[in-house]
């Protein structure tokens, strides 16, 4: 049965990405082999990959991170790391297809954008 959905950002270099999900969310490095790590926090996980190559062909990817306390994470960002806010949505903000999102972006334009769905 599947379990969960892992996505692997790719970095040229592994700090940048650590310094986003580490520094910025507050994820835990919870294995760490050379050039690879695999973040968790909550239940939520990814995989960071130091390959330069990689990361040189590839599209920056946008990530979905769902919460159900967006203002408390907004908050935590907000009040410790404020420069990885995006400058097109920086505060939580009512978006058309009714989920609230702020969004965060890294030095290599990885984007996350925090979301909470309404409570049915």
């Amino acid at each position: 049965m599947l379990t969960r959905f892992v996505a692997t950002v790719f970095y040229a270099d592994l700090e940048v990405g650590l310094d986003l999900f580490v520094g910025g969310l507050r994820m835990e490095v919870v294995h760490r082999d050379g050039g690879f790590v695999v973040l968790e926090r909550d239940g939520a996980k990814i995989q960071l990959a130091e390959n330069a190559e990689a990361a040189a062909h590839s599209e920056r990817p946008e990530l979905g991170l769902e919460t159900d306390d967006l203002d408390a994470v907004f908050a935590d960002v907000a009040a410790r790391r404020p420069d990885l806010l995006h400058p097109n949505l920086p505060s939580p903000t009512l978006r058309p297809w009714g989920a609230r999102e702020f969004a965060m972006l890294d030095a290599t334009t990885v984007c996350v954008v925090v979301r909470e769905w309404p409570r049915a």
